[in-house]
């Protein structure tokens, strides 16, 4: 027979506030993996041989960090946890971040739950007009200048089972603004539904099994990625994950 037992250690919180502390600068020539890049208890992925790519900390009220992507379509960076997080074993999930855009062109970013997560971490969604293209399955916050309404804050969620979704149907009320920060928060449910909460106001809501397969491992990711031949980044002033712990023997 097998028993499951349980511990005062039930829940997990992993947060960074940028204040201080491992400062990977641009210059590092090692992938993650060989440099053993971190950001306080996150891990960082992308593609950090490259020169113009990392994270450096920021003389900003309450702390802040600087992701930097690269200055190719389609790569960049990364913070956030392993792909170690299933809805059914570890929900709720929560991933919030405040973050800040320098400017609204020439990138990619996302916030939330991936299924992949490697050193040179590729964006979990492609765009083009007013279609998202799967990379890996996925739910979160998503922002991309490819997009035709691109000044919008979109929700996605897309599945193994999918390949693309109308951008139209997942846009949130929310305009991101350069040099002005957002709080998004997500909430994905052990029986893969989700609520996604921008600065305090609840935008979506999608029922059981539609924004998550409750089996599927993800990462909480924090990122940015290139479109153009310019250099990506996103400012961070703190990133938080909470779940509960898998007590299964």
């Amino acid at each position: 027979m097998s028993v499951s037992g349980q511990s005062g250690c039930g829940k997990i919180r992993l947060f960074e506030d940028f204040l201080g502390g491992p400062d990977v600068a641009v210059s590092n020539t090692d992938a993650i993996k060989t440099s053993a890049a971190s950001a306080g208890p996150f891990s960082m992925y992308g593609s950090l041989a490259e020169t113009d790519c990392g994270l450096v900390l920021l003389g900003k009220a309450s702390g802040y960090g600087r992701i930097t992507g690269t200055d190719e379509d389609g790569y960049g960076l990364s913070i956030g946890t392993e792909v170690n997080m299933s809805p059914a074993l570890n929900g709720p999930i929560i991933v919030e971040a405040r973050v800040e855009h320098q400017a609204l062109t020439a990138r990619t970013t996302f916030v939330g739950l991936m299924a992949t997560a490697a050193d040179d971490i590729a964006e979990p969604i492609t765009c083009a007009t007013t279609v998202l293209t799967k990379v890996c399955a996925c739910v979160g916050f998503l922002y991309n200048s490819e997009l035709t309404t691109s000044a919008l804050w979109y929700m996605p969620y897309l599945l193994a089972t999918d390949s693309t979704q109308t951008s139209t149907n997942v846009a949130s009320s929310q305009v991101p603004v350069a040099a002005e920060s957002d709080i998004l928060r997500l909430v994905v449910n052990s029986d893969g539904s989700a609520e996604w909460w921008i600065n305090g106001k609840l935008e979506q809501t999608v029922g059981a099994g539609v924004a998550a397969t409750t089996t599927t491992l993800m990462a909480a990711i924090a990122g940015t990625w290139g479109t153009t031949t310019t250099v990506s980044d996103l400012d961070i002033d703190y990133l938080l994950v909470e779940a509960n712990r898998d007590w299964t023997r």
